[in-house]
């Protein structure tokens, strides 16, 4: 299965409204990866090509990629009969002990199908359901169905991106979304990621800039533009977004309000280290080629 499906997952910071922005800017490939794979937007829309590697340091979101990919059915069965109530949500958060990894990738998926956000870290992860906009149980398992389809033959992998950057062949293209640089990323997600990591990440795509190509998206600050200015092309970016019903339940909306949700603007810098000219060029000929 190589058709464009949106993620399986609620995830914060996640790309789900630039991806057509994004996908406007990757060269064409063959051997993909993702070090930060998050909720994985960009890999779920875009063509799946000979090599795909989907990474991330939080083990409890790859335990849900690895079950998906592997134990589809397994995983619907445990959801099977399953409601979204806040009593449910409030029992999988705290009294719900997982026995094996099956009922790990369980708890997580209906948690992150259920919570504000999606957001996933303990003391942050709120009850944020809601009918009209949420994702209902029942179509749960067509989710998982073709999430598994798609992850078929993916290398999926809980490492340090690091380890990541260095394994990857010459010529790969690495689609790299860190958290931002300022933002107080600590309420969102387990796993903490520091200034020093920041650098770190900067350090080792310079050493590797040769060798493989790369789209980093990151919050527009100068400390960013300033740690890139050896890339090779730096992209102001905005886009639309929408805040739905579930993720403002806390300021006491309901759909008898007729509340919509509020628009925002996302507004992010794409760095790049090849000319997108190239890219675009490359997708003209392939279009005239498929025409």
């Amino acid at each position: 299965m190589n058709k464009p499906i949106n993620s399986p997952f609620r995830y914060p910071g996640g790309k789900f409204y630039a991806r057509n922005l994004i996908l406007n800017h990757i060269p064409s490939h063959s051997y993909y990866a993702e070090p930060f794979a998050g909720g994985g937007s960009i890999f779920f829309v875009k063509d799946k090509v000979n090599i795909n590697w989907l990474n991330d340091i939080d083990e409890l979101l790859i335990n849900t990629l690895l079950i998906i990919r592997d134990k589809p059915e397994e995983l619907i069965k445990f959801l099977q009969g399953e409601s979204a109530t806040k009593e449910r949500h409030t029992y999988y958060k705290n009294e719900f002990i997982p026995q094996n990894n099956l009922e790990q990738a369980g708890r997580w998926f209906y948690l992150n199908r259920t919570s504000y956000s999606g957001i996933m870290k303990h003391q942050n992860c709120y009850w944020g359901y809601g009918e009209k906009y949420s994702m209902r149980p029942e179509n749960w398992p067509r989710n998982i169905r073709r999430t598994s389809k798609k992850l078929q033959n993916v290398k999926i992998t809980n490492l340090d991106f690091e380890e990541v950057i260095e394994s990857v062949p010459d010529g790969s293209f690495l689609f790299i979304d860190p958290p931002y640089f300022n933002a107080d990323q600590d309420k969102f997600y387990v796993h903490s990621f520091s200034k020093d990591d920041h650098f770190r990440l900067c350090e080792i795509l310079n050493r590797h800039k040769e060798r493989i190509k790369f789209l980093i998206t990151y919050d527009n600050s100068e400390e960013i533009r300033n740690l890139y200015e050896w890339a090779l092309e730096i992209h102001d970016k905005e886009w639309n977004y929408t805040i739905n019903r579930t993720d403002d339940q806390k300021n006491g909306k309901s759909k008898q309000d007729n509340f919509k949700g509020e628009r925002y603007k996302g507004k992010e810098i794409f760095i790049l280290n090849y000319s997108s000219i190239d890219s675009t060029f490359q997708k003209s000929e392939q279009l005239i080629l498929k025409i």
